[in-house]
């Protein structure tokens, strides 16, 4: 009887003394720190990794985050110094540097994010208020983020948090601002595109009136000279045929009247309405060229032929290659 009360004692005991020595004990990963609080007062900060021990039931440990965490900031609208509306999406990277502090004023993660939320608002609205939209969009983005990620730092000190990043994540016109502001940009670059064609089409014409001119002087060089050349050519042709003339009066004769039968004959009509005894076929009737006379009646008397000269039988011979019904070309034949 006396051993089973002794053995149920001495259980009780190790199951006490194991309660007390696994709650005496505690462990810290890497990725965390320890706060241990005894009896509601804060009274250390563990901060390297591993098994640490603790007075049991009087003591609690609060495990920090050590890392670096996130604060997602949803996007607001700023106005910077030119008057311009802007919609700021930023976020803010961060560390808790100081457990005791964090804990002390603002006790969790939730609640470090929602105070962290409001100062960088504030910080956003103040830096970004002094600077213009070309400022913030191009020239100066990196300076002012470093400026919100300054002032964050320092006010978040308070809170045992240490600020290492903040980043404007994007920095857009309201959406109606957008449109406005595409319209104006998109109605500039018509007028651009309208001002290059219009300069575009007054080159051309120039170009083409140039054109033009150059092709007139050119043309009515080529006809003057054309025409001098065909002038000179007719000069010579009229000398040629005078000294011709000259030279044998009648062979001139006969020489214009074969050109006269080869005009009025070449396009396979040899159809004329002409006399018998026209002046125009007298080399057909007479190799010499003259004309035969009709006797006159009985009776009559016959008055003496005139006389006949070399000069006025090349006369009426070349009014006889000029009786016929198609004109001839004074420029002289190609001969056979």
């Amino acid at each position: 009887m006396k051993l089973g009360i002794i053995g149920g004692v001495v259980a009780v005991l190790l199951i006490v003394a194991l309660i007390v020595g696994y709650s005496s004990v505690f462990t810290v990963y890497q990725t965390h720190q320890a706060l241990v609080v005894r009896l509601g007062e804060p009274v250390r900060v563990v901060t390297e990794p591993g098994l640490h021990f603790k007075y049991p039931l009087i003591d609690n440990v609060i495990s920090i985050d050590r890392r670096i965490l996130d604060l997602e900031n949803p996007a607001q609208e700023i106005i910077a110094s030119d008057q311009k509306r802007l919609v700021v999406d930023a976020f803010a990277r961060y560390r808790i540097n100081n457990a005791l502090r964090f804990y002390q004023a603002v006790g969790s993660i939730d609640g470090a994010n929602a105070r962290l939320q409001t100062l960088l608002n504030s910080a956003l609205r103040r830096v970004l208020g002094e600077a213009t939209f070309i400022e913030l969009v191009r020239d100066q983005r990196d300076d002012l983020m470093r400026r919100i990620q300054a002032q964050l730092d320092r006010e978040a000190a308070q809170f045992g948090i240490q600020v290492v990043d903040v980043r404007i994540r994007r920095a857009d016109l309201p959406e109606q601002n957008s449109q406005a502001v595409y319209q104006r940009m998109q109605t500039e670059r018509q007028r651009e595109a309208a001002e290059f064609r219009a300069t575009g089409s007054q080159r051309a014409q120039e170009i083409r009136a140039r054109a033009d001119r150059d092709v007139t002087v050119m043309v009515a060089d080529a006809t003057a000279k054309s025409e001098q050349i065909r002038g000179e050519g007719d000069s010579e042709r009229n000398r040629i045929f005078a000294d011709a003339f000259n030279r044998d009066p009648d062979f001139f004769s006969f020489y214009r009247s074969m050109q006269a039968y080869e005009a009025s004959m070449h396009k396979n009509d040899t159809r004329m309405l002409l006399k018998p005894d026209s002046d125009f076929f007298r080399y057909f009737a007479n190799p010499s060229g003259v004309m035969r006379t009709t006797p006159p009646p009985t009776g009559t008397t016959t008055p003496p032929p005139p006389r006949t000269t070399p000069q006025t039988q090349s006369r009426v011979g070349t009014s006889g290659a000029a009786a016929g019904s198609t004109p001839v070309e004074s420029a002289p034949a190609s001969p056979r």
